[in-house]
């Protein structure tokens, strides 16, 4: 482990990028020539920050107050002491190689082999007094510095400046194999350490797609206009962007289940959704959008609702008769990766959209189908027919129309607002599927619901690059004589004003707990963002999808900012679009 750390710190000191790679590729040698493979293997998996592979379900459920408490139990420092030295570092693996005490040598190292083992002792432990003992016992036997990474993989913030890329790329250059060839492998495998294994005995291409562990989800770049769209290619497949959750559907006999991009599992939460994906004819990978769906009654369009209806079957391990009733939902089709046993990547979008048409259109396939080559957006005349069949199914195949002028994308953007969805999305046909990247294949073109004044109640210090500074506010709006808390958001204005920033909150603070600061109600900011929902997190009842910062308005007095009869009118204009409930019936 001690090696490993000290590994670690290297790369953490460099910030180019071939430095690091060529760090972990040494390190990955020496440790083969010195310990069995199983150490290098391991080692690959901790440097892409991840205590198991990619593709296991284990987690160790280890909050941050766990650690905090430990590392406090075993320094014997203060919580005062310890929050001092978070201030200064920014994240609790650097406070346990500051606070802790160092160990004498026993004379017997702590291995990597020994460390995984006791994560996994922890995934399986129930109850914080046991995973508490267990931690107890590794940090023990840790130096300060091995204690610091050992913290670091638990709280998932490794935070050195790498990468599971840069992990394949050392992986490539240590054995000298195909960066295309590790990459592969390890997008099918979920395993980095496998993928080491392979290409140690040359083998990388008998990597075989690992079904039920989630692939990186391609994903979309913003532009501002349809000429800006039309810029990057010209015959155009367009679908509306609903405001829901990117899930993965993978399928093999019967069995269904549904990833989100952040590759946790939320299958249980839409329980209606496998029994439909189920009927699939063929093993599959499917690439859609889970949306709130209201279909309509006969004669009236069925269309998608906002995230904030959706939002109430979020999170869900179990869902009552009752709200699959008030909240149905639908999975909504737009790409297939995967289809009884051959990868479609890299098929392009055009071919890949025939076969997702063919698989929908069989037999038993319990979706509403209907062809991808069409040119309007809208589900009416799909669900009237199967309306009149008493057989609507929550799995729909996405509406896509063809645009090849600004006029085209222009009108089919207006129309997808008046729909209520977030605006477009807009692809090349002759796009491969790239996993976790954003290229100018795909297109994403929306607009803000609205902005709001708020004002700065509250700010917390940040991490990274923002150890030190005030970044992240807490801000809210005017309901009576009061504030009222809408929204937190970080990102927005620069690193100049950041800092200009903190000295004012600094010396302008009310009261201060542990990293988060209560502050003179003075600041105006200006923020955006994407959807209004209803949210008993917030004083005001409301809480903002996606807040960012447009500005700091220092034009602005406080009691100039906007009061709650606003969002009440922003919230109602947004869900008179869909004719939709709120999340508390309201």
């Amino acid at each position: 482990m001690l090696p490993f750390a000290r590994t670690c710190d290297a790369i953490a000191a460099t910030t180019k990028k071939l430095e690091k790679t060529a760090l972990v590729a040494a390190y990955l040698q020496s440790s083969l020539q010195s310990s069995p493979l199983n150490e290098a293997a391991t080692a690959a998996i901790f440097l892409s920050g991840r205590p198991f592979p990619a593709y296991e379900e284990a987690t160790l459920q280890v909050g941050g107050a766990l650690l905090w408490r430990v590392i406090g139990e075993l320094s014997g420092k203060s919580e005062h002491e310890l929050t001092e030295i978070y201030r200064k570092h920014g994240d609790a693996g650097s406070v346990a190689a500051e606070a802790l005490p160092n160990r004498p040598e026993s004379g017997l190292a702590l291995t990597l082999t020994e460390v995984q083992r006791a994560f996994y002792e922890i995934a399986r432990a129930r109850g914080p007094a046991a995973k508490t003992l267990l931690l107890r016992q590794l940090l023990e036997r840790a130096t300060p510095l091995e204690a610091k990474y050992i913290v670091k993989i638990i709280s998932g913030d490794l935070r050195i400046g790498l990468k599971a890329s840069l992990v394949e790329e050392a992986i490539a250059r240590a054995f000298e194999a195909p960066l295309g060839e590790v990459k592969r492998a390890n997008m099918l495998l979920g395993d980095l350490g496998e993928t080491l294994r392979l290409a140690s005995a040359g083998k990388l291409a008998e990597a075989r797609l690992r079904l039920f562990h989630p692939i990186d989800f391609m994903l979309a770049s913003p532009v501002e206009s349809s000429e800006d769209a039309l810029s990057y290619f010209q015959n155009a497949s367009v679908e509306d962007k609903y405001d829901g959750i990117r899930a993965q559907a993978h399928v093999s006999g019967g069995e269904v289940r549904i990833f989100s991009r952040t590759r946790d599992e939320i299958t249980e939460s839409f329980p209606e959704l496998p029994i439909a994906l189920g009927g699939l004819p063929k093993e599959a990978i499917l690439d859609g959008e889970i949306i709130a769906w209201d279909s309509g009654e006969a004669g009236v369009q069925a269309r998608a609702l906002p995230f904030s209806t959706l939002q109430q079957r979020l999170g869900r391990k179990k869902v009552s008769a009752k709200l699959l009733r008030d909240v149905p939902v639908a999975y909504l089709v737009f790409d297939v990766l995967y289809v009884d046993g051959e990868l479609l990547l890299d098929r392009p979008l055009g071919e890949r959209a025939r076969i997702l048409d063919d698989l929908l259109a069989a037999p038993r396939a319990a979706v509403v189908h209907q062809p991808q080559a069409q040119s309007s957006l809208h589900f009416a005349d799909v669900h009237d027919e199967d309306r009149d069949k008493g057989s609507l199914s929550p799995v729909l195949s996405a509406p896509v129309a063809m645009a090849s002028s600004a006029e085209d994308l222009d009108e089919l953007f207006t129309a997808a607002r008046d729909r209520g969805n977030e605006g477009l999305m807009i692809k090349d046909l002759d796009s491969l599927y790239t996993p976790g990247r954003r290229g100018k294949s795909w297109l994403k073109m929306k607009r803000e619901l609205a902005t709001l004044d708020v004002v700065v109640t509250a700010v917390e210090y940040g991490h990274g690059k923002r150890i030190g500074v005030l970044s992240d506010y807490t801000f809210a709006v005017w309901d009576g004589e009061r504030l009222a808390n809408i929204g937190k958001a970080y990102s927005g204005l620069t690193d100049a004003e950041i800092v200009e920033m903190t000295q004012w909150f600094l010396a302008h603070k009310i009261s201060e707990e542990r990293l988060r600061l209560e502050v003179e109600p003075k600041i105006v900011l200006e923020v955006a963002f994407n959807n209004m929902m209803r949210s008993t997190r917030h004083e005001s009842g409301y809480a903002l999808r996606f807040p960012r910062i447009v500005r700091l308005r220092p034009d602005k007095r406080p009691e100039d900012a906007d009061t709650i009869e606003t969002v009440r009118e922003i919230y109602g204009r947004q869900h008179s679009l869909g004719s939709i409930r709120s999340d508390d019936g309201g």
